[in-house]
């Protein structure tokens, strides 16, 4: 690598693999780092993706920050020499580093006393955000190394083939007491002990010991120098060996699904452990002890640790823990103040209430999940005769036995919801596995095929009814609020909470719960009673059901078998008898046939086979008139279903047959209930099709997905439909495409079109619906005629359209500078824009449309080889005088965060207005030789020097010739201030991107 004569090289050492080392911290930078990221590190300044160096001399990491800002001043002590780089240069690290004031008395940091007792300084703030910065530097923190399981990008090496762990979500709860944090800090010292190997916790349900350690847990996954990779396992009270082994092995990454003997699995595991080295192992909620080398779980090895909770401190005891911790209840003080912080601010306590409300408060026996519940469920209550009334119950529901007493606390919590649905929304979270994040849509899903919400007319009503519900339940603590995969909005069931809803749904032998218990086989004939209503065998080994097991079960309404991966046989006979089975859920398991006898449940309103890969055949479903959700997506169906046209009743229908190529004419007309309708496709190439005239009669679709054979379909669709109906969300495909062009999945309202040819002269009035969002093509002709009438569009995606001249009309370009309202609106919404490979392509936008682009965050053009103007001339600004005057009026994009111009052989100008972009990133400019001026202007500072935007990290260029000789800024000293920001990168250093 040639490097720049840049005097902060002299901050590093060169090392000999390649790698450079900070002379003051030593921290350790890749191969190919470039100039400016260890500017970062000096400088002191966060929020640039690099760590701070914690050793720089002042003057050094001063120097750093000026080099970096342009001259822009921070400190009030500077360098004595005027110019930040003469000094760097003058001086060595070594004498830099002799002038280095005490940073003593700096705010944040505190006294804290070390596991000696003796008093130390700790900056909180900055070690948490050094350790974060190290994370984003090389998600270990430690310098990844070249090798299996890394990926590079432009030179440098990132390992991607482990994970240290994901946070837990504890956002609903947090350590209270002096006790938690004595304790905390007493835990936190065996932590940094290496000959401490095994730690247990214990202490009665609901004092705390989960919530403790999953902060300890998070805190973990903040800091990787105490160990590489930290693991949470939930234990639960049906514990055994192979599941232990199971889950465990899941946490790792290890496939024991081939090995069925114990010791060989405990074989295996113990290697694989062995070889991830520096592990902390959690093992929560431990109801029995266990010999360690029978799970393989090795504990001799340095620098791994076991930590267990458990209610028994025998059990620690039996687990040979060297240290162990009993985790009390709150003091009454403690009590209190987490009671009132759960009550609420909202209401004033009068004297009288709040004597009661103390009592109620002890009646919590210092619980910390009693007292959220308790509170949760009287929050807003100023009744003086309500709280009379809850203090009378709680003394009633005393019992001698302190884990029973846990239960009545929060058995009272669910008694006071005094709502019949919200009651069974909390129950249904019990089924599923312990510990599971519930996505909120899959949740509600089961609730409306129950009939638990009752009224909603609309899908959206319904769902919006059951988030309200589940508001509700997180409000009164009996459900926690998290985030689940993809950012999904989710809830989770504290494991006592779920314990308590599972005994509620046993006392009338109204409930069998099994989720996630590792089960290989169907619960005993004796199991099946009469009085069962629900029955949930998720996620668990069971992998057939036969002739011998036919349950009679009248009432039951749920069974949900879902996630049984090793399922592949049903027998005829097990549904004879389930004739009141409401929701059935066979989703993400091996079956290859539906049994015939599902025909016969006639009281069926849920059918749901998600994921079954192997499904090829499912029976007559023409009996199955209350069926209201049918979802057969992701599976290998050879052809539709017989008897679909029967299920008048239906709302809401995805599936998937990879052998059919057409949906059947004459069935969607008489689903005219349909809310959802989805045609799912694996393999764009071979979409099944369906006609736009039957699509288009469904009055009721709230959700669309579908693929049309070409335009005359999709405009047969928007002509059909009612012209008020609005969908909430839709992705059609029109036309035909290969498979390597759906590599994303664009969410909201989208529209794909592949391989078409427009007739301009016919219907495009009608091309695209009013409210569309994302706009994706794909080697089509000329659209740009099309495009005038998407107000609503986000997301502008063109590749290969080669006979496209502009995005929008030519026509536009005659009358650019006259007022029309034609044009007001039009892109005012969009906020990515990508053209790529379109050859004939010359311009994209005229002129008068850059007062629209405020929402404009990112431009991408790439590959075009005519492209000459980004943002057009206007017709009247020809010649020497039109240049001026465009180039003197000033244009804001204040969202504007990525430019990419990459291989546009022919453009000459960005636009000739002033352009200010405040919220830059990413600039990159790649082989782009006829572009001589860049029409971005930089704000000043104070003494008149422009200055970068504070949101830019860098700046791609190639060739470096054709930057530092041709292009010029708007400004004359621009270049010299973004100089620190630039990356020149080789012929074979940047990537181009279709989608």
């Amino acid at each position: 690598m040639v490097r720049s004569n840049d005097p902060f090289w002299n901050d590093v050492e060169d090392m000999k693999d390649g790698s450079m080392k900070c002379k003051f911290c030593g921290h350790l930078f890749a191969n190919y780092t470039s100039i400016s990221r260890i500017k970062w590190h000096l400088s002191g300044e966060r929020g640039h993706g690099v760590s701070i160096c914690g050793q720089v001399p002042g003057e050094v990491q001063e120097a750093a920050f000026l080099a970096m800002h342009g001259g822009s001043k921070r400190h009030k002590i500077l360098a004595s020499s005027s110019n930040a780089n003469d000094y760097a240069m003058s001086t060595s690290p070594q004498e830099r580093n002799n002038k280095v004031d005490s940073l003593a008395g700096d705010p944040g940091r505190i006294q804290a006393l070390d596991i000696m007792g003796q008093a130390i300084e700790i900056n909180w703030d900055e070690l948490h955000n050094l350790l974060m910065e190290d994370d984003l530097e090389n998600g270990t923190g430690e310098v990844a190394q070249p090798g299996a399981g890394s990926s590079s990008f432009r030179g440098l090496k990132y390992n991607t083939s482990e994970t240290r762990g994901d946070p837990l979500p504890t956002s609903s709860t947090k350590l209270v007491g002096r006790a938690f944090e004595e304790n905390t800090n007493i835990i936190w010292s065996w932590l940094m002990d290496d000959e401490v190997s095994t730690i247990g916790i214990y202490g009665m349900g609901g004092v705390g010991k989960t919530t403790m350690l999953q902060h300890i847990h998070n805190e973990l996954l903040r800091r990787p120098g105490i160990s590489h990779h930290v693991y949470w396992v939930t234990v639960s009270r049906d514990f055994n060996i192979n599941k232990l082994q199971n889950n465990i092995s899941r946490r790792i990454g290890l496939n024991l699904s081939n090995e069925e003997d114990e010791l060989h699995r405990a074989v295996e595991l113990s290697k694989e452990l062995t070889k991830k080295k520096k592990w902390i192992l959690i093992l929560d909620d431990l109801w029995d002890s266990f010999e360690l080398h029978k799970v393989g779980i090795p504990i001799s090895l340095k620098g791994c640790k076991l930590i267990m909770t458990t209610r028994s401190e025998r059990i620690c005891q039996r687990m040979g823990s060297q240290h162990k911790i009993k985790v009390k209840p709150l003091s009454k003080r403690e009590a209190w103040t987490l009671f009132v912080e759960k009550l609420g601010h909202d209401i004033t306590l009068s004297p009288e209430v709040e004597r009661i409300a103390i009592d109620v408060a002890r009646e919590c026996a210092g619980l910390p999940l009693g007292i959220i519940t308790i509170a949760g469920s009287l929050r807003g209550v100023d009744d003086l005769h309500e709280w009379r009334n809850t203090l009378k119950k709680l003394k009633e529901s005393r019992l001698k036995d302190m884990e029973d007493e846990v239960y009545q606390l929060l058995r009272f919590s669910y008694d006071r919801l005094d709502d019949f649905a919200l009651q069974q929304c909390l129950l249904y979270c019990a089924l599923f596995p312990e510990d599971r994040v519930i996505k909120r849509e899959e949740l509600i899903g089961y609730l409306i095929d129950e009939g638990i919400m009752k009224g909603a007319i609309s899908k959206q009503s319904a769902y919006d009814e059951g988030h309200t519900m589940l508001n509700k339940l997180e409000n009164v603590c009996l459900l926690e609020r998290c985030i689940g995969h993809g950012d999904a909005r989710a809830v989770k069931m504290h494991d006592l909470i779920r314990d308590m809803t599972i005994q509620i749904q046993q006392e009338n032998s109204q409930g069998m719960i099994k989720a996630g218990a590792q089960i290989r086989e169907l619960p005993t004939a004796e199991e099946w009673t009469e009085n069962l209503t629900r029955i949930s065998l998720i996620e668990n080994q069971i992998e057939e059901i036969p002739s011998s097991h036919s349950p009679r079960c009248p009432n039951l309404s749920t069974l949900l078998l879902c996630h049984n991966q090793g399922l592949r046989f049903i027998a005829d006979s097990f549904f004879k008898h389930l004739l009141g089975l409401k929701v059935l859920d066979l989703s993400y398991t091996f079956i290859e046939k539906l049994p015939d006898s599902v025909s016969d449940l006639i009281s069926l309103t849920a059918l749901l086979l998600i994921g079954c890969e192997n499904l090829r055949d499912v029976p007559s479903l023409k009996n199955l008139r209350a069926l209201r959700r049918l979802d057969l997506c992701l599976t290998a169906l050879e052809k539709m279903p017989q008897g679909m046209e029967c299920l008048s009743n239906l709302r809401y229908l995805r599936l998937h047959a990879s052998g059919e190529k057409e949906f059947p004419s004459g069935i969607l007309p008489k689903l005219s209930h349909l809310q959802v309708f989805a045609l799912e496709e694996e393999i764009p190439s071979a979409p099944i099709t369906v006609k736009g005239k039957e699509v288009g009669c469904l009055r009721k679709l709230e959700t669309l997905e579908c693929h049309f054979e070409g335009c005359s379909d999709f405009v047969e669709y928007l002509k059909s439909r009612d012209e008020t109906q609005s969908l909430s969300t839709y992705q059609i495909f029109v036309g035909q495409f290969e498979e390597y062009e759906i590599k994303s999945y664009y969410r909201g309202k989208t529209v794909w079109l592949g391989n078409l040819g427009i007739n301009k002269d016919g219907d495009f009035q009608v091309m695209f619906p009013n409210d569309i969002q994302q706009l994706i093509i794909f080697y089509c002709d000329d659209v740009s005629s099309l495009i005038n009438y998407a107000i609503d569009l986000k997301v502008m995606d063109n590749s290969y359209c080669n006979s496209m001249e502009s995005l929008v009309s030519s026509s536009w370009f005659c009358s650019a500078t006259l007022p029309s309202p034609s044009y007001k609106g039009i892109f005012s919404y969009l906020k990515k824009l990508h053209c790529y490979g379109c050859r004939r392509t010359k311009k994209l936008f005229p002129f008068v449309l850059l007062p629209n682009l405020v929402n404009l965050e990112c431009i991408r053009v790439e590959e075009c080889e005519e492209m000459e103007e980004i943002i057009a001339t206007s017709s009247n600004e020809e010649g020497d005088k039109g240049e001026e005057s465009s180039s003197s009026i000033e244009f804001k994009l204040p969202k504007l965060k990525i430019l990419k111009l990459y291989e546009l052989p022919e453009l000459k100008s960005f636009c000739n207005a002033k352009l200010i972009c405040n919220s830059l990133q990413q600039i990159g400019l790649v082989k782009c030789q006829k572009l001589k001026r860049m029409p971005i202007y930089l704000s000043l500072l104070e003494n008149g020097q422009p200055s970068p935007p504070l949101s830019l990290k860098e700046i791609e260029i190639y060739p470096k010739e054709w930057w530092e000789s041709m292009v010029e800024w708007e400004q004359p000293k621009a270049k010299d201030v973004l100089r620190p920001f630039v990356e020149f990168l080789g012929p074979d250093e940047y990537e181009l991107s279709p989608i």
